[in-house]
């Protein structure tokens, strides 16, 4: 079998050492190259054709956002960011997501050497679903965000806003799970969904100290509001609520109202937050107002809850393979009987009001 070949971009020579040494000892990945800026990378790229790149975001000369940008843009191919855990550098992070970078590894600002080995089996993990990612369906731009996503050929209808829904936003509840490829595939979602929408409750695979600024950039592009969850908060109409990094969401009925439950806890399929726990609550505690989303990720997070969903009356959708960056979670959602409908990711959304309106009309007519 053909080892996976990485190029190494960092300008500290500990770090290029470290994530050498990680590469290497893998059986099925070997580092080819270890440049200190991207001017030595792009020669590296084109002499050794590499399978990967780990991509640090502040060097000299040229960032790694200048890099990234021209290399998506002219010679695309998977790219793992190394990124510091502050919060600068969740900001730059996500620019990198946007620009097509598949996932990232958040490096700590101290102790980088025991910190990189600790990391060792996530880092060698991201490069190997990178190397299996569509890239092509990767590129995004924040100039054409809001009219359409890049990842299929088919644009996304124009957004009205959910007519004559009564008492149906304050029901339902949509819950969303992701992972890899999924900060722009919820992007994705959440810009085309009208103010009166109903509550969205999202688990996507993050760590902490990144999910505030993820959820502030995706505030300042929604109609809708987007927040970090917050234990106890009143889940209601025309709000998105995030999962914090490192922190399990739920859902639970207080009297008339949904709330947010926030709580440390030990991983669930190796994640925290997991979707597998938002997804059981919402089986458990909204049933047939839920409406399920399964987009992009690796693994199988969320795949038996989301059956769970089903067979407790919510409507569900899954992203198709052509239009996911990592076709994981959503094949194992349909392996396991959960999907309703499986579509492409900017059909996703229009389908989904597209469902609103009916039920909607169908309640009013009953009155």
């Amino acid at each position: 079998m053909a080892k996976t070949r990485v190029v190494v971009v960092d300008d500290s020579a500990l770090v290029r050492s470290l994530l050498t040494e990680i590469i290497n000892r893998q059986p099925d990945m070997m580092c080819v190259g270890a440049a200190s800026d991207p001017y030595a990378a792009r020669e590296m790229i084109r002499s050794l054709n590499p399978d990967v790149i780990t991509l640090d975001i502040e060097m000299p000369r040229m960032d790694g956002i200048d890099f990234l940008s021209k290399l998506m843009r002219l010679r695309p191919m998977p790219v793992v960011m190394v990124s510091t855990l502050t919060e600068r550098g969740a900001e730059v992070t996500l620019r990198a997501l946007e620009l097509g970078a598949v996932d990232f590894v958040a490096k700590p600002k101290i102790g980088v050497a025991d910190g990189l080995r600790l990391l060792a089996q996530d880092i060698t993990d991201k490069v190997r679903i990178a190397s299996k990612a569509h890239l092509r369906r990767l590129h995004v731009t924040a100039a054409n965000a809001e009219s359409t996503s890049g990842t299929s050929d088919s644009p996304a209808a124009p957004v009205a806003p959910i007519a004559n829904i009564g008492r149906l936003s304050t029901e339902k509840i949509i819950f969303i799970g992701a992972s890899t490829g999924g900060t722009e595939a919820t992007k994705e979602v959440l810009i085309n969904l009208p103010p009166d929408s109903p509550a969205v409750v999202i688990t996507q695979h993050m760590p902490p100290g990144f999910t505030k600024s993820y959820a502030n950039r995706l505030d300042g592009l929604c109609k809708i509001r987007v927040a970090e969850a917050r234990d106890g908060d009143r889940i209601l109409p025309g709000h998105a609520y995030i999962a914090p990094g490192g922190f399990h969401l739920s859902v639970e009925r207080s009297g008339a109202n949904y709330i947010a439950r926030v709580q440390d806890g030990e991983p669930v399929n190796r994640h925290k937050p997991s979707v597998e726990v938002l997804f059981k609550s919402a089986a458990r505690v909204v049933g047939p107002n839920a409406l399920g989303l399964m987009l992009t990720g690796m693994g199988a997070d969320g795949a038996k809850a989301m059956r769970e969903m089903r067979d407790a009356g919510s409507y569900n959708y899954v992203q198709d393979e052509a239009s996911c960056v990592v076709f994981g979670m959503p094949r194992e959602a349909i392996a396991a009987g959960a999907a309703n409908e499986i579509l492409p990711l900017t059909q996703i959304a229009p389908k989904l009001i597209e469902r609103l309106k009916s039920t909607a009309g169908m309640s009013l007519n009953r009155v």
